[in-house]
């Protein structure tokens, strides 16, 4: 009886080793701008009156992971450089997902023309940095 007892033990810590390993760590990855939420149409340049959106993918999200957006205008005429415009944060619920998006509508007049930048961050870590151009 000892040995089967043991046997069982062996497969059971197997099973849970192998689960978590496919678990894995929380992770947020492939952050990218785009010109819809699910970040399918890439694009880095936009228009005045487009709406931008960052997006990225996450993997083995837990309920209380955060991802937080900032968005600077880096390079724009007439602001001053690294102007921070805005922050977001989204807290990753209890129903899973695989990826979280941030979008800026452009202002009423538009977007000045020039560069701006959003930093990322997972879980208050940095995490990307992406970049857009309004032409």
């Amino acid at each position: 009886m000892n040995k089967k007892l043991s046997i069982l033990l062996a497969v059971i810590m197997l099973f849970a080793a192998q689960l978590a390993c496919a678990l894995g760590e929380p992770t947020l990855s492939n952050v990218r701008t785009s010109s819809d939420q699910e970040g399918n149409s890439l694009t880095s340049t936009f228009g005045a009156f487009d709406t931008v959106y960052v997006v990225g993918d996450l993997a083995n999200a837990v309920e209380g992971n955060t991802v937080t957006s900032r968005w600077y205008a880096q390079d724009v005429p007439g602001v001053d450089p690294n102007f921070f415009i805005d922050e977001s944060t989204i807290t990753v619920g209890a129903d899973p997902i695989d990826y979280v998006y941030f979008y800026f509508e452009p202002p009423a007049d538009g977007w000045p023309a020039g560069t701006y930048k959003v930093e990322v961050f997972f879980n208050n870590a940095p995490n990307a940095t992406v970049t857009f151009t309004v032409q």
